[in-house]
């Protein structure tokens, strides 16, 4: 993996049902992004109930790591203090092996190794892939792949608004779109960054 600068996790079983009429790698290098995502939701709390604390315990250690205009406000309703359990759901993500391989990364992920959950607890790629984004990468270097439409059981994504569907000639079903329902955090992160939800998104409901 030495030899290659960006990955698209892609599993088995899944359904794209848009057209892709770019090049994904492309975007995200021309667009300065490092980080991307298609659904997000709420991890289960039994699985890391301990990863919070070595998260912080992680950022007092390594300040230096932590980008200024993070989303951290994603993470935690109150300043991080505590986990809202939001993440990224990592079945589907594409991003830059170099910002893996960097220092930063590396530092997070050994720290995290150290105190043992990936072991005796169940911590997944989902939550440390997603604190790491959120709190090393600043806002504009993660992307929302909103046009690319996603099936993994049990949830959907299907793009808001008939044009957009339409001009990515897509064959979903907008009231299977899980993005904006009440255990998504998708709207979390359009607010974190300031947007709304597309127009006639309760429409689709």
């Amino acid at each position: 993996m030495l030899n290659y600068e960006w990955y698209w996790r892609v599993e088995p079983s899944i359904e794209l049902y848009c057209d892709i009429p770019y090049d994904p790698f492309k975007f995200m290098a021309d667009n300065k992004k490092k980080y991307s995502f298609v659904l997000s939701l709420y991890e289960y709390v039994e699985t890391i109930p301990t990863l919070w604390d070595s998260v912080t315990k992680f950022m007092a250690k390594h300040p230096e790591h932590i980008a200024k205009d993070n989303s951290m406000a994603f993470l935690s309703n109150d300043g991080g203090k505590t986990y809202n359990h939001c993440h990224f759901w990592s079945n589907f993500e594409i991003g830059s092996l170099l910002w893996l391989r960097g220092q930063g990364y590396t530092d997070y992920f050994n720290s995290l190794d150290r105190d043992g959950g990936f072991f005796y607890e169940r911590w997944g790629d989902a939550p440390v892939h997603s604190i790491a984004a959120a709190l090393m990468l600043p806002k504009d270097e993660i992307h929302w792949f909103d046009d690319i439409a996603y099936y993994h059981v049990p949830f959907t994504h299907c793009p808001t608004g008939e044009q957009k569907r339409i001009d990515g000639k897509c064959h979903c079903n907008p009231k299977d779109n899980f993005d904006w329902n009440g255990y998504s955090c998708t709207e979390k992160y359009l607010t974190v960054n300031g947007r709304s939800k597309p127009e006639g998104w309760e429409k689709e409901q």
